[in-house]
């Protein structure tokens, strides 16, 4: 049997090169790839990432946009999503748990949601070696994860090493584009902390978190 891995996806928001190029591989490998979002309606990945000036400018570039037009058009898990808030969803049964990311505001369904963070937490326990089943997470889906907590109140990244968007990429496109875009670029608005500040502030130590991480050898 092929392994199965999940996406958890806000119904709205996310990037859609950090969602559909993942697909793409996952697919190309023979896993058995699901969706869901909060009450199954089929998620949409962030037009101006796609669309208009700043898809041109700032954009997915033409594999990510062909990619993306594969997964809306060909994907019936995509279609047509499990829903998460649902009692009965659980990820137990998947090997590997995806967060995808994304700076639209939308994004915030799945940042803030209780109901992902108790299945975030309770799967990333099943993770732990020599378990098989992992959990990976994209820029801003390493947030989404940084809210789940441990019983104990602590985030289940608190002893991880892990990385994120760092903070002098997000910081430089919302000052570099703040003036036709606003805030655009700010999940949670101008003067909110930024997404590696965020996570860092969940970690016993900020020296846990780093801008890059090589693949062990």
């Amino acid at each position: 049997m092929p392994a199965k891995v999940i996406f958890l996806m806000a119904d709205y928001g996310h990037d859609p090169t950090e969602t559909a190029i993942p697909w793409q591989v996952f697919q190309t490998a023979g896993l058995e790839v699901s969706f869901a979002t909060e009450k199954g309606q089929s998620p949409v990945c962030d037009n101006k990432m796609l669309s208009g000036w700043t898809g041109t400018l700032l954009g997915a570039n033409k594999a990510a946009r062909n990619a993306y037009e594969a997964l809306s058009t060909t994907s019936p898990s995509f279609q047509k999503p499990l829903a998460w808030q649902d009692a009965s969803f659980t990820l137990e049964d998947y090997d590997l748990v995806f967060l995808p990311g994304g700076h639209e505001k939308g994004v915030r369904q799945i940042i803030d949601s209780s109901r992902v963070h108790e299945l975030l937490a309770r799967y990333f326990s099943l993770t732990k070696k020599p378990s098989q089943k992992a959990l990976a997470a994209i820029c801003h889906g390493v947030q989404v994860l940084a809210m789940a907590s441990e019983s104990d109140g602590r985030s289940v990244l608190h002893d991880v090493k892990t990385t994120a968007l760092p903070a002098f990429m997000e910081q430089g496109i919302f000052h570099a584009t703040k003036l036709f875009l606003g805030d655009y670029y700010k999940t949670y608005g101008a003067g909110t902390d930024s997404v590696e500040g965020f996570v860092k502030e969940r970690l016993a130590d900020k020296g846990q978190f780093a801008n890059s991480i090589s693949p062990r050898p």
